[in-house]
């Protein structure tokens, strides 16, 4: 395993977690941040619905955007920031479940850039459905400072 350029991580992704107005408007949760690696839990609630009753594919992509940019967050140094630059997205089903999932990962940490992927999957009954996959460029700031 590759040491981590932070030793306080976890703590440093979920205090960004939180100034995320975003993530408390859906009612998102952080429960796993490791090292290259993230989960978001949104619980489904008819706030995020869309016209047919699954979850809105715009929360979808939030949520795969947000995992994996906090996955590339894990491994930036402890004076950094990152910033999404560029994602593309598959929905490949309905977001049909009590919750969705994304799982954010690191596929390539470089300086200034990172190379991510996600995977959300709706639960239903225990049960998981993939609804999406991602593939994102994220851009590490140097000594920014998050507002």
């Amino acid at each position: 395993m590759t040491r981590a350029k932070n030793p306080d991580f976890a703590e440093h992704v979920a205090a960004s977690f939180d100034k995320q107005n975003a993530m408390r408007l859906i009612r998102a949760t952080l429960p796993v941040v490791e090292y290259g690696r993230t989960e978001i839990h949104v619980p489904h609630w008819d706030g995020v619905e869309q016209q047919h009753g699954f979850v809105h594919g715009g929360e979808v992509g939030m949520i795969a955007d947000s995992a994996a940019g906090y996955a590339a967050m894990t491994m930036a140094p402890a004076i950094a920031t990152v910033l999404t630059v560029e994602y593309k997205i598959n929905l490949l089903a309905p977001a049909d479940g009590e919750k969705l999932i994304a799982r954010g990962r690191v596929v390539r940490s470089g300086r200034t850039l990172v190379v991510t992927g996600a995977e959300v999957v709706a639960v239903k009954a225990g049960q998981e459905t993939l609804c999406a996959l991602m593939q994102q460029t994220i851009m590490v700031m140097q000594a920014k400072a998050e507002k």
